[in-house]
C-alpha cells in the first residue's frame, strides 16, 4: 500500500484564546503516518496566527495560511484544502478537542470511503458539565451528515465537488455531506473519529447560535426539497405544547438552556422561511 498523507485543516477566525488547546490535542494524535497541520486565519483581528506559530516545532509541518478573502469557515476550509500537501483531508475547528485517536481513526475510514463524517461529543466541554451525550446529525431525516467539526475527506473529490459552498454560512457541511452523496461518492461514518466540540452555554449565545442554525435549515430545505428532503408542519407546535404541559422543566438550568435552544432556532426558521419564500417550521 502506498504511503499516504493527511492534511489536518483547521479554519481560524479570533480564536486565540481556544487555539492552543486544539493544537494541544493535536499534538497527542496516535497517528504514525506522515501528517500536516493548516491553519487558515479567516481575517482575525486577535494573535490567532501568532499563536498557532508558537506551535510549529511541536506539530508536524504546521502552515499558517492566509484565508481572508471570504469570511466564513467553509470558505477558511476550502483555501487550506487547496494549499494541502495531503491527498487526504481531515477537518476540525479551532476551538474544539480531537480525540487520541481521531485522526487515525479517519485515515482507516478512507480507506474504503471519500466522504467521512466523525463522531461529536456535545457535552464534555460545556460549563457546567452537561449530561454525557453526542450530537444526532439525523435531525432532518433526510441523508445523513456530519459537523465541518469533525469531517475527513479524500483531497481528489473534495476538490471535485468544489469543497464547501462559500455562499453558505452556517450549513455548509451538511450541504457538502448531501453534494457528496447525491454526486455517487461513498460516504460514511466513522465513531472512533470522536471530537470534543466547545457549545455555547451563555443565553444570548445559544440564541444567536441557534438563530444561524434555524436559516440555515430553511436554505437547506429550499435546495433540497426537490431531492426529497421532507418537512413536518406539525413541529413548530408540538414543542410549545410539550413545554406548556411540562414547565417544572424550564426550572432547571439545563431546561432554559433548551428552551433558548428551542426558541431561537424557530425564529431562525421564520425568517428563514420569509427570506426563500417557503414554510420550514
Amino acid at each position: 500500500m502506498v504511503p499516504r498523507v493527511i492534511s489536518v485543516v483547521v479554519p481560524a477566525r479570533n480564536a486565540g484564546a481556544v487555539l492552543g488547546g486544539q493544537l494541544a490535542a493535536l499534538c497527542a494524535q496516535s497517528y504514525q503516518g506522515e501528517w500536516e497541520v493548516i491553519v487558515a486565519d479567516n481575517g482575525s483581528s486577535d494573535d490567532t496566527a501568532a499563536v498557532a506559530r508558537t506551535w510549529i516545532n511541536r506539530l508536524p509541518g504546521l502552515r499558517v495560511v492566509p484565508a481572508s478573502a471570504t469570511r466564513g469557515p467553509g470558505a477558511a476550509r476550502n483555501v487550506g484544502a487547496r494549499s494541502a500537501a495531503g491527498d487526504l483531508l481531515a477537518f476540525c475547528d479551532a476551538d474544539d478537542r480531537v480525540a487520541p485517536e481521531w485522526l487515525a481513526a479517519c485515515e482507516k475510514a478512507l480507506e474504503a470511503a471519500d466522504v467521512v463524517a466523525g463522531a461529536i461529543d456535545i457535552s464534555t466541554l460545556a460549563n457546567p458539565p452537561e449530561e454525557p451525550g453526542y450530537f444526532n446529525a439525523e435531525i432532518f431525516e433526510f441523508l445523513p451528515t456530519g459537523l465541518g467539526a469533525n469531517l475527513a475527506a479524500r483531497r481528489d473529490a473534495f476538490l471535485d465537488l468544489g469543497g464547501f459552498d462559500e455562499a453558505m454560512r452556517v450549513g455548509e457541511d451538511v450541504d457538502f455531506c448531501w453534494r457528496s452523496q447525491l454526486a455517487g461518492l461513498r460516504y460514511s461514518e466513522a465513531p472512533e473519529a470522536l471530537v470534543v466540540k466547545r457549545v455555547p452555554t451563555r443565553t444570548i449565545d445559544i440564541l444567536c447560535k441557534t438563530f444561524l442554525y434555524g436559516r440555515s435549515d430553511v436554505a437547506l430545505y429550499s435546495r433540497y426539497r426537490s431531492k426529497g428532503m421532507p418537512r413536518h408542519l406539525g413541529r413548530a407546535v408540538r414543542v410549545p405544547v410539550w413545554l406548556f404541559r411540562h414547565p417544572h422543566f424550564l426550572l432547571r438550568l439545563q431546561g432554559r438552556k433548551h428552551l433558548a435552544w428551542v426558541a431561537g432556532t424557530y425564529a431562525g426558521r421564520l425568517v428563514g422561511s420569509i427570506e426563500h419564500w417557503v414554510l420550514y417550521p
